[in-house]
């Protein structure tokens, strides 16, 4: 599990001009906690995190001197700078449920040759305790065909008993839809020259 070092920020000083200073604006909340905790974390190192996280993903978050172990909630990326202006987090209590969501992985869909694969889930939202929390659903999809489909109920991850499904066990995941080639219809053409 990565650890994410974070301060506690100062909220007199504005967003905006601590991220013109590096930092990437958070907080942490959760029911073992005094209300929410403002954070600073410098920018480089929310960087390097996300290489291997995403939304969903558990952290050890250290601020100023105290771990906690939490669950990332929410990313807030801004397509025009190219950058995360805020990341939100949750704490963690061993015993307790927590939703998040478990990233969908496709493998082998280059094996796909008949039809056309169409991922219809990137996400499966559930709720676990922190010991079974799965950050990705990995789906091969190499053997499907056109006419194939796959729900969630047909995932790993339906099969678990310590997991609470909150997305829909009939939802479709991935399918694989037939290509059919047109031709040009030449009886259309022929009646509007009459």
């Amino acid at each position: 599990m990565n650890t994410l070092k974070a301060e506690k920020r100062n909220m007199n000083v504005k967003a905006r001009r601590l991220r013109r200073e590096g930092f990437v604006t958070g907080n942490l909340f959760g029911r073992g906690l005094q209300g929410s905790i403002p954070l600073k974390i410098a920018k480089r190192d929310v960087e390097q995190l996300l290489k291997t996280e995403r939304k969903g993903g558990q952290v050890m978050l250290e601020i100023d001197g105290q771990t906690y172990d939490a669950l990332i909630k929410e990313i807030d990326y801004n397509a025009m700078a190219r950058c995360v202006e805020e990341i939100d987090f949750q704490a963690l209590i061993s015993n307790e449920k927590v939703h998040s969501v478990a990233e969908v992985v496709l493998l082998n869909h280059e094996n796909v040759i008949e039809g056309v694969l169409q991922e219809i889930l990137k996400e499966i939202s559930y709720k676990a305790v922190p010991a079974a929390l799965v950050e990705k659903v990995i789906v091969d999809v190499g053997n499907m065909r056109a006419g194939d489909s796959l729900r969630v109920k047909d995932l790993e991850i339906s099969q678990n008993k310590d997991i609470e499904l909150m997305t829909d066990p009939e939802a479709v995941v991935v399918s694989v839809s037939a290509v059919h080639n047109s031709l040009p219809d030449d009886t259309e053409e022929e009646e509007t020259q009459e």
